[in-house]
């Protein structure tokens, strides 16, 4: 598919239909300009891994066609994949200065640094990346340098919003100006291409300046130590955490690489300019335990992150009866058994735990209904393009868009094809799309033989069998059979007797060729595993030449 010179196509890669993961593609004149390139974190589907990138084969294949990556902000879903992806994509990213710091880091973590381009650019200016025009806008959002795009071609005029909420007094960087967003309105945008997640509340996201009152308002009630979690990447929070500390008497500390990046980048480009000098965990410990303000990662139940650690009593930050923990983060759909597992363990200890549910600790940082209608307001788009949610966010926010008078809303989810102009948008194809893991240093396919072989391990276990062969192929001795995962406790099991008998009967016989001996053992083994234990484990065959 190659975009012709008098239409302006759109495709998402990642975060329609989900979220996270966002990956936007827009092409025109033969070309195609990325807008982020996110990652999304793994549940239990994916066992042994923590981070999921996008699969880009689409625009791989057309790599030649690719001409940059323009972004929107620094949060992991939108360049959490560019350490892993970016050198093979070999385009320039542009950035403005915080979220290019953020990047940096990451690259350099990679030892990639020297290979991959990063273009500064600046808020309220306009740049060229091939045949596209790309304006930068800043809006609000948890994050400095939050910002939209208008992407602007011959053949129609975009606006993307990226991730934004309306915050007229910001903690952190700039707010929106509702002149510039009404002018850019007035000059015509075909397309609004806009952030669906908080389509359901029918209340604006709120002032991150409130959050402070009811921060400060827990911390000083507290007797004992107070942990604070938070997304690392929420850099207006953690200058909130540190005027609470301040207020409150307390030192901060801050535990965790990905905060110390946050905080180390913001301080070099002009942001936390007043943040209080922080302390180590060893300093916090030696404390009075009403002297210390901690914030740590984990908040969405992360197994590996500070809090789990805290909670399971593996992490040097140590919590008893008279503590507290406040999660400043909306519990995000589908980690409420992870996170529910980290709070009894806390309520095991006697710590009090503070939600948004008891107090104003928490504020969104996506527009509500009267932020979007607000946006429709000045933007005066023809068409609407919901984007950044799961298709029930994508829906509702499309049916809203009409109800507020944009004549045009088209629903689309990741690999769809879209012609954005001339005329209505209008889905005109599909591409292929799909999810890759990050195991350790290694890239698979999200739907490959090694997840889906872990996934029938974790959920039925593992036999395994040692058998022996001479030089002609003729098995002897007796089969050694062990298991992983098999409801068996004791190693003179009665089911690990009768494996090695089926194993043993398995080879006698006249000799075979290894691959039809392994296959032969196995099927045995496997139908006694079967009916000891109700579930059909793996069973590998480990053949040994004597």
């Amino acid at each position: 598919m190659t975009p012709k010179n008098n239409e302006l196509l759109f495709c998402a890669l990642g975060g329609s239909g989900e979220i996270g993961m966002n990956v936007t593609l827009y092409g025109h004149a033969g070309k195609w300009l990325m807008v982020d390139c996110g990652v999304t974190f793994a549940d239990a589907h994916y066992p042994g891994i923590d981070v999921i990138l996008p699969d880009l084969r689409f625009i791989e294949e057309r790599i030649d066609d690719l001409v940059g990556i323009v972004l929107t902000h620094g949060h992991e879903d939108h360049i959490g994949a560019l350490p892993y992806l970016a050198e093979d994509l070999g385009v320039p990213i542009y950035a403005t200065p915080f979220t290019a710091g953020l990047v940096r880091g990451k690259l350099e973590e990679e030892r990639i640094e020297d290979r991959v381009k990063i273009r500064l650019v600046q808020a309220r200016k306009s740049f060229k990346v091939g045949p596209f025009e790309v304006e930068v806008v800043p809006l609000s959002h948890s994050i400095p340098e939050a910002n939209a795009l208008v992407i602007a071609t011959p053949a129609g005029k975009v606006f993307h919003t990226g991730d934004w909420k309306l915050d007229p007094t910001p903690v952190i960087g700039q707010p929106s100006s509702p002149e510039e967003l009404a002018e850019i309105g007035a000059e015509g945008i075909d397309v609004l291409v806009c952030d669906s997640t908080n389509v359901f509340n029918s209340e604006a996201s709120g002032s991150e300046a409130s959050v402070r009152i009811g921060l400060a308002e827990s911390v000083a009630r507290a007797r004992g130590r107070v942990v604070v979690t938070t997304f690392a990447s929420n850099a207006a929070r953690l200058h909130t955490l540190g005027k609470v500390a301040e207020e409150t008497g307390r030192r901060l500390c801050v535990t965790g690489r990905s905060l110390d990046r946050i905080i180390r980048v913001a301080k070099a480009t002009g942001y936390l300019k007043d943040f209080p000098q922080t302390i180590d965990v060893d300093a916090a410990m030696r404390l009075p335990r009403n002297k210390v303000l901690i914030v740590a990662t984990g908040g969405q139940g992360e197994e590996r992150a500070a809090l789990a650690r805290i909670a399971a009593g593996s992490h040097p930050v140590a919590l008893d009866m008279g503590d507290m923990v406040i999660f400043s983060s909306k519990q995000i759909p589908g980690n409420e058994v992870a996170i529910g597992r980290i709070q009894n363990q806390l309520a095991a200890k006697g710590v009090e735990m503070v939600t948004e549910k008891q107090a104003h600790v928490h504020v969104s940082g996506h527009p509500g209904r009267p932020e979007l209608a607000q946006m429709y307001g000045w933007i005066k788009p023809t068409s609407l393009v919901p984007v950044h949610g799961e298709m029930r966010h994508m829906m509702e926010h499309a049916r809203y868009g009409l109800s507020q008078g944009i004549p045009n809303a088209l629903v689309q989810s990741d690999g769809d094809l879209v012609r954005l102009a001339p005329g209505a948008p209008k889905k005109i194809g599909n591409v292929p799309v799909g999810r890759l893991v990050l195991d350790g240093d290694v890239i698979l396919p999200a739907d490959g033989s090694t997840i889906n072989e872990r996934r029938r391990i974790a959920i039925h276990g593992q036999v395994s069998v040692g058998i022996a062969v001479d030089r002609n192929g003729r098995a002897g001795g007796t089969p050694e059979v062990r298991v992983q995962g098999v409801p068996v406790e004791d190693e003179r099991d009665p089911f690990l007797i009768e494996a090695a008998e089926a194993a043993a009967e398995a080879m006698a016989g006249r000799p075979r060729d290894r691959e039809r001996l392994r296959e032969d053992v196995r099927m045995a083994v496997r139908k006694v595993a079967t009916r000891w234990t109700g579930k059909k484990p793996i069973v590998d065959v480990v053949i040994v030449q004597v």
